[in-house]
């Protein structure tokens, strides 16, 4: 069974103990730069996406895409270490889009590759995300809006059923919430530092994220 088909069939199963969690994120990165030269930058993933993403671990997935672990979270005493396969699109006009993509399984009968196939029957996530660019005219300054879509399913032990499901699905959410928080405005900060420091340029002081 493919990594595409487990976790299709996961997001869409009538089982009470998968809970889909939500969150969606959007920030502004400022870049001290004009547009075609941070277009420049952004095209070069293959550079930036491995420095910022650290201590993430990143793996490569063919051109354009990534294996990203994002950490251990859980709920209720249940833990799970997702593994996301993430696909950065060519830019469209000045757009950027990066989507989910299946992460291929470790080859079968290696304690490895039993362990991550026993991890895609747990979780599923759905990544989408876009950056735009757009320069700011009156003076050397590219605007970058960042927004992301994150939905996580999971199978929780059937124990959870026995708790109240407002209970069940608002200590689920509040708990991605912080960590698309943590993630994501980390990812934002960190790409805005590592294009100045790249260009030889002086970082604008950070801001409060657009939650």
């Amino acid at each position: 069974m493919t990594l595409e088909a487990a976790t299709s069939r996961l997001r869409h199963s009538p089982d009470p103990r998968v809970r889909c969690y939500s969150s969606r994120f959007a920030d502004l990165m400022e870049m001290r730069a004009a547009a075609p030269v941070v277009a420049a930058y952004l095209d070069r993933h293959e550079g930036w996406f491995r420095r910022c993403a650290a201590p993430m671990s990143v793996r490569q997935l063919g051109d354009n895409g990534y294996a990203l672990t994002l950490g251990r979270f859980g709920n209720f005493g249940f833990e799970v270490e997702p593994t996301i396969g993430l696909e950065l699109l060519p830019q469209r006009r000045g757009i950027y889009d990066i989507v989910t993509v299946p992460v291929a399984a470790t080859t079968p009968g290696s304690g490895a590759g039993q362990t991550e196939l026993k991890l895609e029957e747990l979780y599923d996530v759905e990544f989408n995300a876009s950056l735009e660019l757009g320069e700011n005219t009156h003076e050397l300054c590219t605007e970058v809006r960042w927004q992301l879509d994150l939905s996580v399913w999971i199978r929780l032990p059937g124990v959870i059923n026995l708790l109240p499901e407002s209970l069940v699905q608002s200590s689920g959410e509040h708990l991605l919430r912080q960590i698309v928080r943590q993630i994501s405005r980390r990812l934002t900060w960190k790409v805005q530092e590592d294009f100045h420091a790249s260009h030889g340029l002086e970082c604008p002081p950070r801001k409060r994220a657009q939650f």
